[in-house]
């Protein structure tokens, strides 16, 4: 049985950037161990998008592919469980479908840029000339940086470069596919679940 990973990202009713999520994903996770068995990723848009079609999946599709959801936290992760941040998160307020595991959600946290951060040397050398890495975290912790701050620590390390100002549309997916997915795993305790669930279900699956 197949693996169908939805993923927050991508732009509504945008195809050209759809299409570079998925690339993007499917680098990052092919590098992380999966080739060969990788799962089908769906660039969803908005979280919203990306939560309704997890659970459409859930409700229609599940006996042919494991449906699995990927979303940022927004914010410091307030639960344990990841289902039960999503349920009390304001803006969200989801439930868990009946019959849909812990396995089945996965945070990027805070934001899927601060993965960045764990890989400043790949960032660099994406960016060239005149990024500044010291405009960057030094925090280890990663997961606690706050969302706002790895975005105008990221614009104020590439202004002066030749790709320009860090644009989510414009950098955010190819840089993803060309960072280490070790060095991701070893910063952050979410993204380490995320890739050995993948894992295990891509090689085991439960259904």
């Amino acid at each position: 049985m197949t693996v169908k990973l939805y993923v927050e990202g991508g732009g509504n009713q945008n195809k050209s950037l759809q299409t570079e999520c998925r690339r993007g994903f499917s680098e990052f996770i092919k590098k992380a161990g999966m080739e060969g068995r990788m799962p089908r990723i769906v660039a969803c848009g908005g979280r919203q998008e990306a939560y309704k079609n997890f659970r459409n999946a859930h409700e229609t599709d599940r006996q042919l592919a494991i449906p699995v959801l990927l979303v940022d936290s927004e914010g410091p992760v307030t639960a344990e469980r990841a289902w039960h941040h999503v349920r009390d998160r304001p803006g969200d307020r989801w439930e868990c479908p009946d019959g849909v595991t812990e396995d089945q959600i996965h945070l990027m946290v805070q934001v899927m840029e601060a993965w960045f951060f764990a890989d400043k040397s790949t960032l660099g050398a994406y960016f060239g000339h005149r990024f500044q890495e010291t405009a960057l975290s030094e925090r280890r912790d990663l997961e606690n940086v706050p969302k706002s701050d790895i975005f105008t620590q990221l614009s104020n390390a590439t202004r002066q470069t030749a790709k320009g100002q860090y644009s989510k549309g414009k950098h955010s997916f190819e840089i993803l596919s060309r960072i280490d997915p070790g060095k991701v795993r070893d910063a952050s305790s979410h993204a380490e679940r995320f890739l050995e669930t993948l894992d295990r279900l891509t090689s085991h699956p439960y259904r």
